[in-house]
This record gives C-alpha cells, sequence and structure tokens, in this order.
C-alpha cells in the first residue's frame, strides 16, 4: 500500500498524540467548490510563477479575513504568503540568524520547531512558563545573559500546554525586543480556534514595530495539506525575507493552492468552515476534560483548554511520562511524553494529549485506557 499521509496509526490504539485532525473533518466538498470557482475565472495567472510576497489578491483577502478575526487592522502589505509556519521558521533562521546565534524558546513548547532551529545550528535556550504563558522576569534575564537574535513564543493556546500568553506580558515582551533588538516570532496558529474566553489581542497588533513577526497557518483553520500559511510584519522586514534565494528562484509559494484558497475566502467558505472547527473543538475538549476528571483522584491535574488542540496532563507524584508510554500502549492508547516538548528534558512529569483527532465515544474509551495504565504503575 501506498503512502499518502505523514501519519501512521496503529490498529487498536487511540492516538492521543496525533496533532491534526481526521480525515472525515477535512473539507473535501468546499475545497471542490473553491478550486471550481477558481478554474471559472477567465485568469490563469495562479498557474504561473507567483509573486515573491504571495499573491496580492490572496494577501487582500487574507488581510480582510484576518482584521474580522483579529479585531484589529491588518492591511495586505503587511502580509508574506508562506509554506506553512515550518517552512517561515525555516526561512526566518535562513535570512535573520547565523550558525551559532541564540533564539530563547518557552520551555515546553512546539517539539518539531526545536529540529528546525537546531537544524540552523542555533543555540536554543529554554525560558520558562506558568499560568499567564511565558514568564518575562526569568525572560529580561536570560536575554541581558544570551542577546538572542529570536524569541519564538505561542502565545495563544500553546502547544502543549494550552496556556494563553497575558495581555501585559504581551506588552513587556514587545517592550524587551525593542530594547533589545531581537525578534518576537509569535505562532499564533491557534489564536483563531478559541472556544471559550476571547484571547488578548494577537501580536499582529505589533508588527508595526519591526520587532514582531506574527506566523499563522492554513493547516490548522482549514486543512493541513494546503501546506500554506503567512507571515505578518513590518514590510522592511518581508522585503528580506523575498530575497532569500529559493523565494527568488521559485516565486512565491503554492500560488495554485493560493488561489484555491482564495476563492474559499471571497466565496465567504472558509469563515463558515472555521466556525464549525471551533464548534467541534470545543465540543471535543469538554468530553476529554470530563472524562479527564474521573482520574483526578488518582493524582492527575489539568487545565480545561478555551482553544486550540490539547490538554497538558500533570502525572501523579512519582510518574515519569516515558515510563507510563508503553504501559499505555498495551492499554491501547497513545499519547505524547512531556520531554519531547522540552529542550531542557524539565517536563517528564507531564503528557499531552490531543482531542482534535476523535470522536466524543473514542475520546472517552482513550481516557478510560489512560486510567487502567495509571493504576498499573502507581505504588
Amino acid at each position: 500500500m501506498l503512502k499518502t499521509a505523514q501519519t501512521t496509526l496503529t490498529a487498536g490504539v487511540i492516538e492521543l498524540g496525533v496533532g491534526h485532525p481526521s480525515l472525515e473533518m477535512l473539507p473535501l466538498n468546499e475545497m471542490r467548490e473553491a478550486a471550481a470557482h477558481r478554474f471559472a475565472q477567465a485568469d490563469p495567472s495562479f498557474l504561473q510563477y507567483g509573486a515573491e510576497w504571495g499573491d496580492g489578491h490572496l494577501r487582500r483577502e487574507l488581510a480582510a479575513f484576518l482584521a474580522r478575526g483579529y479585531g484589529l487592522p491588518v492591511h495586505e502589505s503587511d502580509l508574506f504568503i508562506s509554506g506553512g509556519v515550518s517552512q517561515a521558521l525555516g526561512l526566518i533562521c535562513e535570512m535573520f540568524t547565523r550558525p551559532g546565534d541564540t533564539v530563547i524558546v518557552e520551555d515546553p513548547t512546539y517539539f518539531l520547531a526545536l529540529d528546525i532551529f537546531r537544524d540552523h545550528d542555533l543555540n536554543v535556550v529554554p525560558a520558562p512558563l506558568d499560568d499567564q504563558g511565558l514568564r518575562l522576569d526569568v525572560l529580561a534575564e536570560l536575554v541581558a545573559r544570551h542577546r538572542p537574535r529570536l524569541v519564538y513564543t505561542i502565545p495563544t493556546h500553546q502547544n502543549p500546554t494550552g496556556t494563553t500568553l497575558s495581555a501585559g506580558r504581551r506588552e513587556d515582551l514587545v517592550r524587551l525586543a525593542q530594547a533589545h533588538d531581537f525578534l518576537v516570532v509569535a505562532d499564533e496558529v491557534y489564536h483563531l480556534l478559541t472556544y471559550g474566553a476571547p484571547p488578548p489581542p494577537a501580536f499582529s497588533a505589533h508588527v508595526g514595530t519591526g520587532q514582531v513577526l506574527s506566523l499563522g497557518s492554513f493547516s490548522k483553520i482549514l486543512a493541513p495539506g494546503t501546506r500554506l500559511g503567512w507571515i505578518h510584519g513590518h514590510p522592511e522586514r518581508l522585503d528580506t525575507l523575498a530575497r532569500n534565494g529559493v523565494v527568488a528562484s521559485g516565486g512565491g509559494f503554492s500560488p495554485l493552492g493560493g488561489g484555491v484558497i482564495r476563492s474559499l475566502l471571497e466565496l465567504g467558505t472558509l469563515e463558515s468552515y472555521l466556525a464549525g472547527l471551533r464548534r467541534t473543538f470545543g465540543e471535543r475538549a469538554g468530553v476529554l476534560c470530563r472524562a479527564l476528571d474521573e482520574l483526578r483522584p488518582l493524582g492527575v491535574d489539568f487545565t480545561r483548554p478555551g482553544g486550540g488542540y490539547f490538554v497538558w496532563l500533570t502525572l501523579p507524584p512519582g510518574v515519569q511520562s516515558a515510563e507510563l508510554l508503553p504501559v499505555a500502549v498495551e492499554e491501547g492508547v497513545r499519547f505524547q511524553p512531556g520531554n519531547r516538548f522540552s529542550p531542557a528534558g524539565t517536563q517528564g512529569a507531564h503528557a499531552r494529549l490531543c482531542f482534535a483527532y476523535y470522536e466524543p465515544d473514542e475520546l472517552r474509551e482513550g481516557a478510560a485506557r489512560l486510567g487502567r495504565a495509571l493504576r498499573r504503575v502507581l505504588p
């Protein structure tokens, strides 16, 4: 059998470590209608090498979409179409850092971003979180000591913890960047997937300072296979990105895919689809959290997320997620162990669970299986 998707699931195992929606949730009909709309136009320019910053019509539609979603002004002149957040991070590293430079990251953080930074030979320095997000008091000390080129943050419904950076700390982070001349790289892919209390304004509000690049992705709000996203930043910063050799050689990223997304925006389809995602993920988060409440007598703890995909579980005292995982797989459930998200190996007492992929009954069963595994390892 030829493989077509990145994730391979194990039969009989509920894979709560998977960080994406199921095939059944993907917008096949919406994409089909948008493609028909795009190809029905008498303009084949989206089949040509694309403009380096991305198609201007797509950027204009995206600016209007983000202005409504973020509740603040967004201009197409401040938007750059990227090949998703992963490619955006690679591009930022290539154009704004050199080997040996320092990037400060949250501990814990998105584990695959760590691979991107290491691939560019950057010195990765961890900074701790609390229930309000990145601790700015510790970060200020780290900035003074390490003089970073980048500070990478996932400020809203953070992966993996689900925490959201408070409004005051966002302001403090921007001021710190201005004082020490580093770039805040804000991975805001979950900001539009809020189904609880509204978060503080996106870091997009601060791109005019020239110290902030706000990243977004259609992978989270539409379909992972689009492999398209955006960078919101000051035009001078975006112009630097456009001079990258890969961009100059091949033009903007996936004009064909961008043309289809442009039609989704013009037709208003993306907003209605996104509203459905919020309802579904909000329901699934509630189901999983209610099931996990049954495990609290065993000593687990967690905070119910207000958006995004994940629940960050604190395990009972003395239990390490790496040791629990093989027992959990024997019981028919899998999760991501905490230290996978930690550059310093400080998160072994935690586990990340994702509720995006499974239906409610499967989430309940997954939590029950996790409970059986915990009872086997507890003293």
